[in-house]
């Protein structure tokens, strides 16, 4: 693809902003450790919310978005559509907890909620291997993608687009290092406008170059693959098994560790609640958040998804239809326009990652292990060098990496089974550090058995859905029986959590008869019919806005009518809570 000096000159602004930004808000992130990974937790709910969304949208997204539907059809997105009812219960459960919390990492609640030994090793090991092997492969996909962009748009080797990608990762870490989160807050709403408004643009051309979206329904019916614009799938569906779709609605969303899903909230999620100014401001922004991630987001990409069906049929890695729909198929006028969406989604993404990931290693290792008590400035320049250490390790795990959903799907199996404890250790006492300890290593060995010594393979539908049911029952009878059989917290540090974080009294009855002046959430109910109405709201938007797209304007509008109901509710409960007011 040819870029006229306009394209470069587009290109080159927007890279120029972005250092701007971060040059703005160095003073304000060198001033103390605080400031530099929580912006002094006095972010406001929709920068915090739009930026979890922008974070998500990293470059990698539309191309698996793209060979999902490719493969499975409309109805695949629900490996990622099912995490929506996790994330409303982050919403409506858990993040006013977060916020009460009052730690820097998600991985730091550790040592609130459990003691001694058991507790700082689970808050070290946790922040090295989702700081580093984790975190990296996070990266990695991402940095894959964007190397899957540069060797089609340029007409390059894998080797010379991983040389760009290393040449934007110094940029962006070298934004991050300087502006901390402020910088990664600012800079994500930026590019969250930039490479939303370029994917709408570039679905639009992909519709018309099959000819419309009457065209496009007609030619997958006449191909014999009608089926694949199902939102949900058929029973016993070749595009989408219907053992892989009951998992995904049933196991999937609350069984599951998955970055930005996390069972609970945790990662980057965690920490824009941890910067929210309040408990108010926290739950609103991840609300928007699911509300934009969800239901704003995906149609785009799924129309552009379905149109390369049609243009490249047999395309030996469908996820780079996308980009061949870029290429052939946008006028040359908004190329570099949407070559700078592109670096805005990759670049948004590995801000985020690589201030996260730095703030484990730095926070919860080695201020807490290896350096205590040193002052802020240290911590800061010790996290600028975290994040140049990660830099350099996710580009060598980019050059070995092939699938970016195949590592999508790695980290939900290795991660079944964790769920039920993230979830539970908030709201019933009995929950220990071997609990946690026990399901992240039998979640691990698991499907890693069920993968190399079974060989089941994750990739395929039905492979991967038994995968994820072994491995779930397995882990969770293993974390119960741990917990059983291991004496619980001692009390001083149960009452010592209670008191901080004030969850419900229902699981926490021994405790609450020990704090009596304790004025624990009473709110369960009102909390379980938001949970609901959100994803009644949210669902309902999704497949509304879904099938007015595709010309079904009856149950388009119905879906609507249905999802402004939720919406009331929600809007209902806040309001005599007095949180209902956005605008301050």
């Amino acid at each position: 693809m040819q870029l006229t000096i306009i394209d470069w000159l587009v290109i080159a602004a927007y890279f120029a902003l972005n250092i701007g930004i971060g040059f703005y808000y160095k003073a304000r992130a060198s001033s103390s450790i605080s400031e530099f990974f929580l912006s002094g937790r006095n972010v406001p709910w929709w920068l915090a919310g739009t930026s979890m969304v922008a974070t998500t949208f990293a470059a990698d997204t539309p191309l698996v978005v793209t060979g999902l539907v490719a493969r499975n059809g409309i109805a695949g997105n629900w490996i990622w559509w099912s995490f929506l009812m996790s994330g409303m219960l982050t919403v409506f459960f858990y993040a006013r907890l977060w916020r009460r919390a009052g730690v820097m990492t998600d991985v730091e609640f550790a040592e609130i909620r459990y003691a001694g030994k058991p507790a700082a090793f689970l808050r070290g090991f946790r922040a090295l291997y989702l700081g580093i092997p984790i975190n990296c492969i996070i990266l990695g996909w991402v940095n894959l993608a964007m190397v899957k962009i540069l060797e089609l748009i340029f007409g390059i080797g894998k080797f010379e687009a991983l040389a760009i990608v290393l040449g934007m990762i110094a940029l962006t870490a070298g934004i991050s290092t300087l502006s901390g989160l402020w910088g990664v807050l600012v800079t994500d709403v930026v590019q969250f406008v930039i490479k939303m408004g370029m994917v709408i643009v570039l679905a639009v051309f992909a519709v018309r170059a099959v000819g419309g979206i009457e065209s496009m329904k007609s030619q997958f019916v006449a191909s014999g693959r009608g089926e694949a614009l199902n939102m949900v799938p058929n029973l016993n569906s070749a595009w989408m098994p219907m053992i892989t779709f009951l998992v995904y609605i049933s196991l999937n969303w609350w069984a599951t560790w998955y970055p930005g899903a996390e069972p609970g909230g945790g990662g980057y999620v965690a920490q824009r609640m941890f910067s929210a100014k309040d408990e108010r401001h926290s739950l609103l922004a991840t609300l928007w958040f699911n509300i934009a991630h969800y239901a704003i987001r995906p149609w785009p990409w799924i129309l552009v998804g379905l149109a390369s069906v049609i243009l490249y049929p047999g395309l030996a890695d469908p996820e780079t239809g996308y980009i061949h729909v870029l290429i052939d198929h946008l006028p040359p006028a908004l190329r570099g326009l949407m070559v700078a969406a592109f670096a805005a989604a990759y670049m948004s993404t590995i801000a985020t990652q690589l201030n996260w990931g730095a703030s484990y290693l730095v926070n919860d290792f080695w201020r807490r292990f290896v350096k205590r008590d040193k002052s802020d400035a240290y911590y800061v320049r010790a996290s600028q060098l975290a994040t140049v250490f990660l830099t350099f390790v996710s580009a060598v795990v980019t050059f070995y990496m092939g699938s970016i959903g195949g590592a999508w799907k790695l980290l939900i199996v290795t991660g079944a089974g964790t769920g039920g404890v993230l979830l539970l250790r908030w709201y019933w006492w009995r929950i220990n550090a071997w609990s946690e300890v026990s399901a992240m290593i039998s979640a691990f060995v698991v499907s890693l058995t069920l993968q190399l010594v079974v060989g089941m393979d994750s990739d395929k539908p039905k492979d991967f859905a038994w995968i994820m049911i072994v491995t779930v029952a397995i882990t969770t009878a293993v974390w119960l029986a741990v917990t059983y059989l291991t004496k619980p917290e001692p009390t001083e540090t149960l009452t010592a959590f209670y008191r901080r974080t004030r969850p419900s009294r229902t699981g926490w009855a021994p405790i609450a008869a020990l704090t009596p002046d304790v004025k624990a959430s009473s709110n369960g109910l009102s909390n379980l019919l938001d949970w609901l109405a959100g994803c009644v709201l949210v669902y309902g938007v999704l497949f509304g806005v879904g099938k007015l797209i595709l010309h079904e304007t009856a149950p388009g509008l119905i879906l609507l009518v249905v999802a402004a109901l939720g919406g009331f509710v929600i809007y209902r409960d806040l309001t005599k809570r007095g949180w209902a007011t956005v605008v301050e």
